[in-house]
């Protein structure tokens, strides 16, 4: 799994950045989504890398990258803005002022926001699994509820969520999280094998490698105008 990649961490204005790097071509930055790490790519930035030079980089606050420990005025330090900023400063280190960009879900809003503050460096973006919060919010149905529980559990004032995660086994909460309609977990290739692999191991760190809640806090529509950041 990610054969040719060199693992590293970077150090950014705000935060430090941990991600794998390698391939041969022009460069593509990956990002991941909730509640997710950059392996969420292992299947296919083998195959990426015979292209592209690939930088699959973890969110400030999730995997092994470490953001502030204050989220700041409505979670400001988790904003997309500053998550897009970590990465545009990753790609100058290794010498990119342009690049091709894809993100999935938190990853997919931090490209769209980048593609937004830094367009002369984004070349061609892809976003993948997003929907715009205005509309969420204004339109929220019980059955979008119900199925998006997560949306609202997470956005709730801390330290509620973080209380009720810390109180129940690391997998089952990931096993309820991660399901799909009709395939449920199948799309893991088998799930206890690549768990350990989305740091979900019983350490004093789960809060953190599990998802940075403040991040989740920032998208709720109660902590800021539509169109801010």
């Amino acid at each position: 799994m990610f054969e040719g990649f060199t693992r590293t961490e970077i150090a950014t204005s705000g935060a430090r950045i941990h991600l794998r790097h390698g391939g041969d071509g022009p460069p593509l930055l990956l990002l991941h989504g909730n509640p997710l790490t950059h392996v969420s790519w292992h299947k296919i930035a083998g195959r990426l890398a015979e292209r592209f030079y690939v930088v699959a980089a973890d969110l400030r606050g999730y995997g092994d990258s470490v953001g502030p420990e204050d989220g700041g005025e409505n979670h400001i330090n988790y904003s997309f803005r500053a998550m897009a900023q970590d990465q545009v400063e990753i790609m100058e280190k290794f010498g990119y002022r342009e690049f091709f960009a894809a993100g999935h879900d938190r990853g997919a809003r931090t490209v769209h926001r980048m593609c937004l503050d830094h367009p002369e460096r984004v070349k061609r973006a892809a976003v993948i699994d997003i929907l715009p919060n205005y509309h969420i919010w204004t339109h929220a149905s019980k059955n979008w509820a119900l199925k998006s529980w997560h949306w609202l559990f997470m956005a709730q004032p801390y330290d509620l969520p973080e209380r009720m995660m810390a109180g129940v086994p690391a997998q089952w909460f990931m096993e309820k999280k991660l399901p799909k309609p009709g395939i449920g977990l199948g799309f893991f290739d088998p799930f206890r094998r690549i768990c350990p692999l989305f740091y979900l191991e019983d350490d004093p760190r789960l809060l953190r490698r599990l998802s940075r809640l403040p991040d989740l806090r920032f998208r709720d529509g109660r902590s800021r105008p539509e169109g801010r950041p």
